[in-house]
């Protein structure tokens, strides 16, 4: 039987965002296939959690393009950065929360350069003066990576309707980065 690499991806993506503490056999059995099986495709949690990383790179990535940041007023460009990470939500903040992959030398490049577009992206809305200038633009990227993963985990909870996941998101980012009147 062929096993697909990235169902299984997805499939421990879906577990561990409901459960970050899941088993290896946990996982196996989410995805429908043997621990040997997954051993066989994944080391170790280590090496699935890394694979996960990439996936969830991956999709950030997908997401930015999709939102086209470049197009359009700042405000538009964030609903539909959020739109775009929204499936991705859960992972993403699964990944946040693993320690693992920001300490040490191998941190993986692929979050300098996440973090690189998301803070260009909002140093232009300040220039064109679309957001506050006296919040950092790499204040507003960890703000905005904070709302969605607290996003995902209460809509993950029941305490937030996921249909609300994308209005909250915005109304509230753009409520404390939106540039007032004589500012």
């Amino acid at each position: 039987m062929t096993v697909d690499r990235e169902q299984v991806l997805r499939s421990a993506a879906a577990l561990l965002t409901r459960k970050s503490t899941a088993t290896m056999d946990e996982v196996a059995k989410a995805a429908g296939i043997g621990r040997a099986t997954l051993h066989r495709h994944f080391a170790g949690r280590d090496a699935l959690v890394r694979a996960l990383e990439n996936l969830g790179i991956q999709e950030f990535e997908a997401a930015l393009d999709a939102a086209a940041l470049d197009e359009g007023a700042s405000e538009q460009a964030l609903r539909r950065l959020i739109a775009a990470v929204e499936p991705s939500a859960g992972l993403l903040s699964f990944l946040v929360t693993e320690n693992q992959l920001f300490e040490g030398d191998e941190i993986n490049e692929g979050w300098n350069r996440l973090d690189a577009r998301v803070c260009a992206f909002f140093r232009r809305g300040q220039e064109r003066g679309e957001f506050r200038i006296d919040l950092t633009p790499a204040w507003l990227t960890e703000a905005l990576y904070g709302l969605v993963s607290t996003g995902a985990w209460a809509v993950l909870a029941g305490r937030v309707a996921g249909q609300d996941f994308q209005y909250m998101i915005v109304e509230l980012l753009l409520g404390g980065a939106r540039r007032s009147v004589g500012q």
